[in-house]
């Protein structure tokens, strides 16, 4: 089925209704300076090929010729054209059209290369009669309130991709105003820029997006790498891929320039091996297994999907308070942030466990931190309490007591006694079971409480060994946190009189003891596949919940458009 004309996604602002009104069924209108100047008319849009899966360089996405879709002038009068010619901001907004592909957008989307040449058309040839030039300028005006809100809010919805966050329609960003005040301001580049993440991570995967898209480029992706001998390569064996593999390694910088592939697998190449392993979330054991020969192998144009689908979650929420906390799910590491005079800070860095990949995932949301309570009881949910508690509790009685568990009834009574009638009443929801806080209890010693539909919250965890596992999807749904005593003193560093001594003590109390926060904290919980740093490494992580092959479906269905090589997937082994 075709897709609608982009002329008619999302339009924002006045030249909402207007473009509804002017867009013809569901292909582009002609040309609009056809009839005006004579300029040649498409009478549809071209189509567009299959990509294959091959190594071919991504290049940022180019629009073929196309025609301009109508839209009705605006009331307000032309914004773009004077006298029948363009202004100097109507040079500079088919300009941030044609760069959409920057931000990980895509130009095809504001039908940029039709404005574009009308636009260049409007400049040089004959003067634009005034209904051509109005509809024009309300063509244009559209396309950049579509870039715009996108480049802010992302292009689709993120509930509808598993994501608990605000839609673009619920956020406070009005495109045509913007774009309004800043053409008046003669300050678009400016309104542009500013209309993205102000996230300072997000300028560093924009910085990773063009080095991916040139290391696509280099002629070393060709040259396949050759199967490994007896399904994995150690270091010392020879191969006879060791010149093709040192390739990629130094085009990717995990190698130096100018490094000479040795006769065997040994050496400084063995080295550049661990540093790719190490970014791809993958045991860094120097072993070439099958995980990490499907990693070496992956086409480029998978990886930069990856860092354009990164870049469209951080979108879905503004990232830009003075302080946060930050959990990152498929990379199961927690950061506590803060923002000052546009400055990102690192205050904290800890592993987390996240919800098992399998069947409790955990949710991605933004709440607000309220409380922390010490030494808190767990509340069994009632779904894990049918599932799994009240079957063991059957099997194995002793376990209530080793435990600490006990029943609470309808009116808060708790029940430290054991029967069939007390299980019968937690299946039955007239009884819960919760646990008492002591060594045993699965929330360890705090946690940190930011209210939510979800009942998720972060929390320490008797059984720290987990933390030893490069991958960490074992809980069911909240997040464990490596250090909460460091984690509780970033969250209460506004309240002098709880300092680590204190904290410690009411960590190990035995009695429930709730401390509210004097401001809100935000809390994000995220997912994002890919790290970008300042000094220019970047890492690629696992799809460990399948959450950007869904995102890239959402995209493509959106368009219509055919899909690069696949995008990565968890790998099937460590090595």
């Amino acid at each position: 089925m075709p897709s609608f004309p982009t002329a008619a996604m999302r339009l924002t602002g006045a030249s909402l209704a207007a473009a509804k009104a002017a867009l013809p069924s569901l292909c582009l209108a002609a040309l609009l300076l056809a009839a005006a100047a004579g300029a040649p008319v498409l009478a549809q849009p071209p189509q567009t090929t299959q990509t294959t899966q091959t190594q071919q360089a991504p290049q940022a996405p180019q629009a073929p010729q196309a025609s301009v879709p109508q839209a009705s002038p605006a009331p307000q009068g032309p914004l773009w054209f004077a006298q029948g010619r363009p202004i100097p901001e109507a040079r500079q907004a088919v300009d941030a059209l044609s760069n959409a592909a920057a931000d990980g957008l895509d130009p095809r989307d504001y039908d940029a290369e039709a404005l574009r040449q009308a636009v260049q058309q409007a400049a040089t040839g004959p003067v634009l009669a005034s209904d051509a030039a109005a509809r024009l300028d309300a063509a244009l005006t559209a396309a950049m309130e579509r870039m715009l809100a996108d480049l802010h809010g992302g292009r689709i919805n993120p509930r509808a991709v598993r994501a608990n966050f605000a839609p673009q329609e619920e956020r406070p960003y009005d495109a045509a105003t913007v774009l309004r005040e800043a053409v008046a301001q003669r300050r678009l580049p400016d309104a542009v820029r500013q209309a993205a993440p102000t996230f300072p991570l997000y300028g560093t995967l924009r910085e990773a997006l063009a080095r991916y898209r040139e290391i696509a480029a280099q002629p070393v992706w060709a040259q396949p790498l050759p199967a490994l001998p007896a399904g994995k390569l150690t270091p010392g064996q020879p191969w006879a891929g060791t010149a093709a593999l040192t390739a990629r390694l130094v085009a990717l910088g995990d190698l130096p320039a100018g490094t000479k592939p040795p006769a065997r697998y040994e050496g400084a190449l063995v080295n550049g091996v661990k540093a790719f392993q190490s970014r791809h979330g993958l045991e860094a054991d120097g072993v070439i297994g099958a995980g990490t020969l499907a990693q070496l192998s992956l086409p480029m144009a998978s990886r930069v999907r990856q860092i354009e689908l990164t870049m469209e979650r951080m979108r879905w929420t503004p990232l830009d308070g003075p302080r946060m906390i930050v959990v990152n799910v498929p990379e199961f590491m927690l950061r506590a942030y803060e923002i000052r005079d546009g400055k990102l800070d690192i205050k904290l860095e800890m592993k987390v466990i996240v919800g098992k990949a399998l069947d409790t995932r955990t949710p991605l949301f933004e709440e607000d931190m309220r409380y922390i309570e010490f030494s808190p009881y767990w509340n069994v949910p009632p779904s894990i309490a049918r599932r799994e508690t009240v079957p063991r509790l059957r099997r194995d009685p002793a376990y209530f007591n080793r435990q600490g568990f006990e029943f609470v009834s309808g009116d808060g009574k708790a029940v430290t006694t054991l029967s069939e009638d007390n299980l019968e009443a937690v299946l039955n929801g007239r009884m819960r079971i919760r646990q008492r806080p002591g060594p045993m209890n699965a929330l360890g010693d705090i946690k940190f409480v930011f209210p939510n539909n979800e009942n998720i919250y972060l929390h320490h965890t008797p059984t720290p060994q987990l933390f030893k596992r490069d991958r960490r999807d074992f809980s069911h749904g909240c997040i464990r946190v490596e250090s909460p005593v460091a984690l509780a003193q970033f969250v209460l560093q506004d309240m002098p009189d709880w300092n680590e001594a204190r904290i410690r003590e009411a960590m190990t109390r035995g009695k429930s003891n709730t401390v509210r926060l004097q401001q809100p904290l935000p809390v994000v919980l995220a997912y994002g596949t890919v790290i970008a740093r300042a000094d220019g490494r970047v890492s690629f992580l696992p799809d460990i919940y399948g959450h950007d092959k869904l995102l890239d479906k959402a995209l493509r269905q959106r368009t219509g458009r055919p899909s690069p090589p696949a995008i990565a997937r968890a790998p099937a082994a460590t090595q």
